[in-house]
């Protein structure tokens, strides 16, 4: 019994110090986070979304982002890397293209092409025959790796967020990918601007924690971008006295934003 007991102890020991020493991919970072005000004041549940109408796209889940051409037809990301196509909201689903990624969020630009931010590839336009055509894979030398929601302006420049420089989707999955990011909080995510023109990249915004949503202003101003990781929505200026600067436009909200879109009468 000595034996066993002996034996056990070291086996004890040695799991001890390999749960010590066992390699994770995260290197966490103190932070302390702005008081929840809870669902109160404009958070407080309510019933707006009691009525939505819900639209299937059988074959497909986990539509990260939707879009609508110029003819009205419906458009959505999914996660098995295809674009369905909708022609009104009472037709079948369509798998119209598949990136071989993972295409998370979408746009139109003035020239009928979808802007897709690809969370495996990059930023890709997929042309209205479908043809795909690469735009950007890395910034500044660095390959993106987690490149997440777009936006284009109404000058044609592409706006899109990277989430996690880290925390790659393609290595990681997007789910696992964003946990391990805002479990981090090492502000791997930025906020990038691409101008088709020019062929060139650059970081408005570094050192987000897991940068999301974007949203081009309908007076085209500023642009929005959804800080997950730290509650809350900031503001980058496109012109005006503030050119090229940031601001929090929300802070300390109850849960995490995700996407954003520009909606009617200047609402978001």
């Amino acid at each position: 019994m000595k034996k066993f007991f002996s034996a056990l102890l070291i086996i004890l020991f040695f799991l001890v110090i390999y749960l010590v020493a066992w390699p994770v991919p995260i290197d966490p970072v103190a932070w302390e986070a702005p008081k929840n005000p809870g669902y109160t004041g404009p958070f407080e549940v309510n019933t707006r979304l009691a009525d939505i109408e819900k639209l299937p796209i059988k074959g497909a889940h986990g539509p990260e982002d939707i879009a609508l051409d110029a003819d009205g037809r419906i458009y959505a990301a999914t996660h098995e890397g295809y674009i369905v196509r909708m022609e009104n909201s009472t037709a079948q689903p369509k798998k119209w293209v598949n990136t071989g990624g993972r295409p998370l969020g979408i746009d139109f630009d003035g020239n009928g092409n979808l802007i897709v931010a690809d969370g495996y590839i990059g930023l890709l336009s997929v042309a209205p025959d479908g043809k795909i055509t690469t735009l950007l894979t890395s910034v500044d030398g660095i390959p993106l790796g987690f490149t997440d929601d777009v936006d284009v302006a109404a000058d044609g420049k592409i706006y899109f967020s990277e989430a996690s420089a880290k925390f790659k989707a393609k290595t990681y999955g997007t789910l696992a990918g964003s946990m391990l990011d805002l479990m981090e909080h090492g502000g791997h995510g930025k906020l990038i601007v691409f101008d088709p023109k020019t062929g060139k990249a650059a970081t408005l915004i570094s050192g987000l924690s897991f940068a999301n949503g974007v949203a081009v202003s309908p007076d085209q101003s500023y642009v929005l971008v959804n800080e997950t990781g730290n509650y809350r929505v900031l503001r980058y200026w496109r012109s005006g006295p503030k050119q090229g600067t940031w601001e929090p436009l929300i802070e300390a909200l109850p849960a995490f934003p995700d996407n954003i879109s520009a909606g009617y009468d200047g609402r978001f």
